[in-house]
């Protein structure tokens, strides 16, 4: 897809058939200790096979010792799998939507696109969107050119564009949210915003909407060992009040890893 960033395709129609944006599951390499733990990846697509959901696409970095054996996987590879897992972005019913993606955060945005544009159903039973969106736009960041993965997926009718790269090798020359400033600036400005990235950048976000009053949700890469609440080696701080004085943990895993960015405290 992008330097040191690669899509993995599993066949697996029983989480294919249920899954949904914004999701994700658990893969681990059976018959091994080393590492102990599974990893977690947020769904890319759905794919199918003879008009029925076969299974599920998504991308990773090569980051550590998993990630890196994954590269090295050839079809057949025998692969545990648990999931769908979390709670995934809500459907949106808004006319504008804007996408804001940093790094390999745009990896559960393709399905969202496809969805909120009325082009695939996910689920099941498949969920029901409310009104295709007239707009949708994305605003994807990476640190320069080489990092930015899968641009020819997100060619797509409907979808707006809008790369940055810290660098300047592409698009916009500076972080990605001064693309989200720009939009929620603008006169068809955004009505909601769905969020995935290193998390300065979805604070960054987060603040942006607060003061446009713009909805926003934010999809945390919190590091995680079960993927089902049992650990809680993935708890993140949420507001008991609006000031934020009084707060308690929630787990990604379960409670997310979606959570509108006005109860998040990063």
């Amino acid at each position: 897809m992008a330097r040191d960033t690669y899509c993995l395709r599993l066949h697996c129609p029983p989480i294919a058939e249920q899954i949904h944006p914004g999701q994700f599951f658990m893969v681990r390499l059976p018959g091994t200790d080393n590492p102990l733990l599974g990893r977690p990846f947020a769904l890319y697509d759905v794919y199918e096979e003879d008009g029925q959901k076969a299974g599920i696409d998504f991308g990773y970095v090569t980051v550590g010792k998993l990630t890196s054996a994954m590269a090295e996987w050839k079809p057949g590879q025998a692969v545990e799998l648990w999931g769908p897992l979390g709670n995934g972005f809500p459907l949106p019913d808004v006319e504008h939507l804007a996408l804001v993606a940093g790094g390999i955060g745009q990896t559960p945005f393709l399905a969202v696109a496809r969805e909120a544009l009325g082009q695939k159903q996910y689920g099941n039973p498949p969920r029901q969107l409310p009104k295709p969106a007239k707009q949708l736009t994305m605003c994807y960041g990476a640190r320069s050119a080489e990092y930015l993965a899968g641009l020819d997926d997100f060619q797509m009718d409907g979808l707006d564009l809008k790369i940055s790269t810290d660098d300047g090798s592409q698009g916009h020359h500076g972080f990605v949210t001064e693309l989200l400033a720009e939009s929620l600036e603008s006169n068809s400005a955004p009505e909601a915003v769905y969020c995935c990235g290193p998390e300065p950048m979805m604070k960054a976000a987060q603040q942006l909407c607060a003061e446009k009053r713009v909805p926003c949700w934010l999809s945390l890469e919190t590091p995680m060992a079960c993927g089902f609440g049992i650990c809680f080696s993935c708890v993140t701080r949420v507001k008991l009040d609006e000031s934020g004085d009084n707060w308690d943990y929630r787990r990604t895993c379960v409670e997310g890893p979606v959570f509108p960015a006005d109860q998040l405290l990063l």
